[in-house]
């Protein structure tokens, strides 16, 4: 038989999983971290835009449940997940995983532009070499200009 205390721990209504105060500290001031770092990247040119309002918003999310600590509680209950720590690492997860392929995305297209680009280079090289043209404006003979 299984102990009913067991099944006390599933109990959505428990204070199991509840987020401490220490926790909530540390959310909010990861959430800030986030904030504060996306914002310097984007000053200095280091991230572009769009990257960085998707990251903005993963620290308007962390605010979120900073201030709304009951809401992972709320969410988790909606979708039937007794532990809402695990709500937060799924989602978390699940947001990587698109991350991951959106990047790889991103990386399969520049390969194919970098593919055409160097394509396109060799082309103008050997167009070049035929006209009897400089690429560049730049040799690497030595000048005759002294004979």
């Amino acid at each position: 038989m299984i102990p009913a205390d067991v099944f006390a721990a599933a109990d959505p209504s428990s204070e199991v999983g509840a987020m401490t105060p220490r926790a909530h500290v540390f959310v909010a001031v990861a959430a800030i971290g986030v904030l504060v770092f996306i914002v310097r990247l984007v000053r200095r040119h280091g991230l572009r835009t769009k990257y960085s309002l998707l990251w903005i918003s993963v620290g308007v999310a962390l605010a979120t449940l900073a201030v709304f600590p009951d809401l992972l509680t709320v969410v988790s209950e909606l979708l039937g997940i007794y532990y809402p720590p695990a709500t937060l690492l799924l989602l978390a997860v699940g947001f990587l995983f698109l991350v991951v392929v959106h990047f790889s995305w991103e990386m399969s297209r520049s390969e194919e532009r970098i593919r055409v680009l160097a394509e396109e280079l060799a082309l103008l090289r050997e167009r070049a070499e035929r006209s009897g043209a400089q690429v560049g404006g730049t040799s690497d003979r030595p000048s005759d200009a002294g004979d």
